[in-house]
């Protein structure tokens, strides 16, 4: 059994028919790529339910269900400790990073959750003007769509890479 949320691609849960959850779900993920690489990080918490899950995790300790992590937050609390310390205590050099995300694919579970899946680059720019690709991976998450808007109740971002650089300040 997994410790974690069921990855839609290996999911049994229906598929999403309905257009306007669809639009819904893609409207909050644009928006939390949106939000992260425009520094409106104040905004970040705010994606989750109250009790969401945030974690950065590699791939190899994903598909080996263990459970230990690169960054872990549980509950928008964590979350906005973790904005707290970067904006007032972490000294990085300024940088900026460039989400790409592919189209999510989405399946719907009996108890008004979304299991979504989508894979993403991100690439980081130096003051210097140096880029590379800084993070590459999938997203796999459950959105609730119990309030008036969608909300992440759980994200895993799956690093493909175990090799992290200590440049990893905001969220992916």
């Amino acid at each position: 059994m997994s410790i974690f949320p069921a990855d839609v691609a290996n999911s049994n849960a229906t598929p999403v028919t309905d257009p306007i959850i669809r639009q819904q779900v893609e409207d909050l993920l644009i928006d939390y790529v949106h939000a992260v690489d425009d520094f409106e990080l104040d905004r970040w918490p705010n994606f989750f339910t109250e009790d969401g899950i945030y974690q950065i995790i590699p791939r190899e300790s994903y598909d080996q269900n263990l459970p230990l992590g690169i960054l872990f937050c549980d509950g928008r609390g964590m979350m906005v400790d973790r904005i707290l310390a970067l904006e007032t205590a972490n000294i990085f050099e300024p940088h900026t990073n460039s989400h790409i995300t592919g189209r999510p694919k989405l399946s719907q579970n009996d108890d008004d959750t979304i299991n979504a899946r989508s894979n993403f680059n991100i690439t980081r720019t130096m003051q210097d003007g140096r880029m590379e690709i800084y993070a590459t991976g999938k997203y796999i998450d459950v959105i609730t769509l119990a309030g008036d808007k969608p909300l992440f109740q759980d994200r895993r971002v799956v690093l493909e890479s175990r090799r992290v650089d200590i440049l990893l300040v905001y969220p992916l």
